[in-house]
């Protein structure tokens, strides 16, 4: 049910950091019943805000760190927490028990086929001091039990988790155990690495912005608002018409990682080409006193000439591209001419656009 009490710090007594949030302290275990290459059938991995910092997965030796500051724990720590994740995985290995009945350890017996189960635990420093735990099954991509700590007592969503549900609350050691870990040692850990990653996790680095422009013909300009280069991820754009929020016709990007870890984001909006200087994009971060204010600026003449350039050279560029493709195309003919990037290897994905009201829709990107 997690690591004990780190060493050195209080019971209750917590000193909050310099810096007090909003942090949050997350472990996600996932087990398959039927494993596949670049697919063990058991995974843990763990992340401190948004940083991977610690992995384990059932075809490897044991627990590795996967961030730099957590290595200033030392091997007791390795071998225990190696020891907690073997034994979740033994719990989870497939049965032939028939679902949802349990296995002494809380989790579901797997019946035969291709099933999933998931468990996510963890806690939350906010920016105000206050914490906060979680703690989550699902199956089969499906919510199975959820923790309602202020209760505190288990949330079934579906008939088949009520036998589930009945045997956790029975178990009242059990649900002290849970929630003493949630409303502290999650807390004491969550802090603990806050003090050994402070100098990545805790920094804050300010967005820079850019507001662009694009004219459709005989229709609507799109303005779109870049917001890049900052950290963490917490960050809210949004369009105003003569200080009056334009919600219902904005449309975003998701929130999206840079290489640097740092984040960018993007939104967008529709408007009659002669209302331009109306607009404001505004950013609102928790670190930031106020708002930041981005509006659109016409390109002055000596910015067209690179624009026009580059226009050229791209057009070049496309030509002997397209005459490399056809080349490339009949040497790749005989076994098909399909490429398969390797194992490790994922695809770049972007987020999908969100238009008014939260709906996901295809859009252009900014």
């Amino acid at each position: 049910w997690g690591p004990s009490s780190p060493r050195g710090l209080g019971s209750l007594s917590l000193s909050l950091p310099a810096d007090p949030g909003p942090h949050s302290l997350r472990y996600f275990y996932t087990a398959v019943s039927e494993p596949g290459p670049g697919l063990p059938q058991f995974t843990v991995v763990g992340y401190l805000d948004d940083q991977l910092f610690f992995h384990f997965d059932s075809e490897g030796k044991g627990a590795q760190p996967r961030a730099p500051w957590i290595q200033a724990e030392g091997p007791e720590y390795w071998d225990r927490q190696t020891w907690i994740a073997k034994g979740w995985q033994e719990c989870n290995e497939p049965c032939q028990a028939p679902w949802p009945d349990l296995r002494p350890h809380p989790a579901p017996c797997i019946p035969p086929g291709l099933h999933t189960f998931q468990y996510m635990y963890g806690c939350q420093l906010r920016a105000d001091g206050s914490t906060g735990g979680f703690r989550q099954y699902g199956y089969d991509g499906r919510d199975f039990l959820s923790y309602d700590t202020r209760t505190p007592t288990w949330v079934a969503p579906s008939k088949e988790a009520e036998i589930t549900k009945g045997k956790m609350e029975a178990d009242r050691h059990l649900s002290q155990q849970q929630r003493d870990y949630l409303e502290r040692k999650c807390v004491e850990w969550l802090q603990k690495y806050l003090g050994y990653g402070k100098e990545t996790l805790q920094r804050r680095e300010r967005p820079a912005m850019r507001v662009t422009g694009r004219d459709a013909p005989d229709g609507p300009t799109t303005l779109c608002c870049r917001a890049h280069g900052f950290y963490p991820r917490d960050i809210a754009l949004s369009w105003l018409r003569k200080g009056e929020s334009r919600e219902q016709v904005t449309w975003r990007g998701g929130v999206l990682p840079n290489g640097d870890r740092t984040y960018h984001a993007w939104a967008t909006v529709e408007l009659d080409p002669r209302e331009r200087g109306l607009y404001r994009c505004h950013v609102e971060r928790e670190s930031l006193a106020q708002p930041l204010v981005a509006v659109w600026e016409p390109p002055s003449r000596s910015a067209l000439l690179p624009v026009l350039i580059g226009a050229v050279a791209v057009t070049a560029l496309l030509a002997g591209g397209a005459v490399g493709f056809v080349l490339w195309r009949r040497r790749c003919s005989g076994n098909g001419g399909l490429v398969v990037p390797g194992l490790g290897e994922p695809p770049l994905s972007v987020g999908p656009a969100m238009g008014p009201r939260g709906r996901e829709q295809s859009r252009p990107l900014c």
